[in-house]
């Protein structure tokens, strides 16, 4: 029952445990990847030893959440009863947006050990929550100099400001210029965006982008690196794209419409979200763009910001890089501000391709597109009832099954990125009770199958 829904970490506690203990791990699992307190128990063995009076227990929990700067918003704890015992379970969810701290020190979870954060792990991970932005810090020695007057008057003339702004005023408002000891200095940010050369202060803020004849790395390949301003990246990376994914020409009436292997505009908007929210403050790698013969993955170094997770990433708007997203959206790269990724899912689908499929992978956030399509869905051929109501999610599965004959939930989970687990589980549960699906095996072996008429 306590596991349910639950983080895999736990913490045990008996009844008289310090308040300041308490609250200290509290601060250490919202800091870290979250966790579960669980009141009640032996500390060592987790043996049930129980609450007398859990109301007291309960208010005790919210004290310790005080305590922390900035208290801790956390679920109400919830009451139990195990082997005749009452026990409570505070559950501290991951991903939290804040830092916390106790009486000045920080805490964050080392395995089940609490203990304070070393300064180098703790300026990160203020970088990672937004709490310490790395664009609005300026470069050791750059000057105004630094700063491509062309692009940042292109920049201007761009935003069609009423009046006679002048173009340093603006980049100020922007954010992309600080004054330091009554002088302006240029921004990571303004380095990044109108730079003449920003790899000279950030060397791996590049575009790296290569074509592959397989599906695999191999060694016959076109490499390029792009460098330069941000805008500049963008524009060399999209000619990249055009010359190097398939295309065909459509003819409707008197128009020719050039048709590409992936919507370009889906590819666009991964290339811009890579380069506008990747985290600068890890240097030794850059955004990799790769074509295959079967798919296109973006790459981007740094784990997702702020409370942006793989499961909200497609409702969530948080930006690690303000500025920089508003300066390249003025440009006209991209529509609206955050992630827009559910505009890539909704793009996919609409040409008639597999869903995105979204995933961290060694300190990476990656996009992979694929150029397998989505069969139509014929219900006379998989012999299902006009009567049974299925819905897109469901058709999408079915889809997949007539191409590959059985869907797991993982399968699954990759046609329909952003949509909880549960509901997707339901979703196939449904279709077992209707009798369009066999379930076969059990729990991570599990899988499902057509069933036949």
């Amino acid at each position: 029952m306590l596991s349910n829904g639950m983080s895999p970490e736990l913490h045990w506690y008996p009844e008289d445990v310090p308040l300041m203990r308490l609250a200290a791990t509290l601060v250490g699992m919202a800091n870290t990847a979250g966790g579960t307190v669980l009141l009640g128990f032996t500390p060592r063995s987790g043996k049930i030893i129980g609450i007398n009076d859990s109301n007291e227990m309960i208010d005790r929990v919210f004290q310790a959440c005080i305590l922390a700067e900035p208290p801790l918003v956390l679920p109400v704890p919830t009451k139990h009863i195990l082997n005749q015992h009452v026990v409570i379970s505070v559950r501290v969810p991951g991903g939290l947006p804040h830092v916390y701290n106790l009486d000045g020190r920080y805490f964050g979870r080392e395995g089940t050990q609490t203990n304070p954060i070393p300064a180098r792990r703790l300026r990160k991970l203020l970088l990672d929550r937004g709490l310490v932005q790395f664009e609005t810090r300026t470069p050791p020695g750059a000057g105004l100099g630094e700063i491509d007057e062309s692009q940042i008057k292109a920049y201007v003339e761009a935003l069609n400001l009423p009046g006679n702004e002048q173009p340093l005023d603006v980049l100020v408002k922007r954010g992309c210029l600080c004054k330091e000891n009554g002088d302006l200095r240029p921004t990571y940010a303004a380095m990044l965006l109108f730079g003449r050369a920003p790899q000279q202060w950030l060397p791996s803020a590049t575009l790296l982008a290569a074509r592959f004849s397989g599906k695999t790395f191999s060694d016959h390949f076109i490499k390029h690196e792009f460098r330069g301003s941000l805008p500049d990246q963008l524009k060399q990376a999209e000619l990249f794209v055009r010359d190097h994914i398939r295309s065909s020409v459509e003819v409707s009436g008197l128009v020719h419409q050039e048709a590409y292997e992936y919507p370009f505009e889906a590819v666009r908007e991964l290339l811009v979200n890579a380069v506008a929210h990747r985290d600068y403050n890890q240097q030794g790698d850059c955004v990799h763009l790769n074509i295959f013969s079967d798919r296109l993955e973006v790459s981007s170094p740094g784990d997702l910001p702020g409370p942006v997770n793989l499961d909200n990433l497609l409702e969530a708007r948080f930006s690690r890089n303000a500025i920089i997203a508003q300066v390249l959206s003025d440009l006209g790269f991209v529509e609206r501000l955050g992630y827009g990724l559910d505009r890539v899912v909704s793009m996919m689908h609409k040409n008639g391709l597999r869903a995105p499929r979204f995933e961290e992978v060694g300190g990476c956030f990656r996009v992979t597109l694929f150029n397998e399509p989505i069969l139509g869905l014929d219900r006379h051929s998989l012999k299902i009832s006009a009567d049974i109501e299925i819905n897109s999610r469901q058709e999408r599965a079915l889809s997949f099954m007539v191409a590959h004959k059985r869907i797991t939930n993982s399968n699954y989970q990759e046609l329909c990125p952003g949509v909880h687990p549960e509901t997707l589980r339901r979703d196939l549960v449904d279709l077992v009770k209707r009798g369009v699906l066999i379930k076969v095996g059990d729990r991570k072996a599990t899988y499902y199958i057509l069933r036949e008429k």
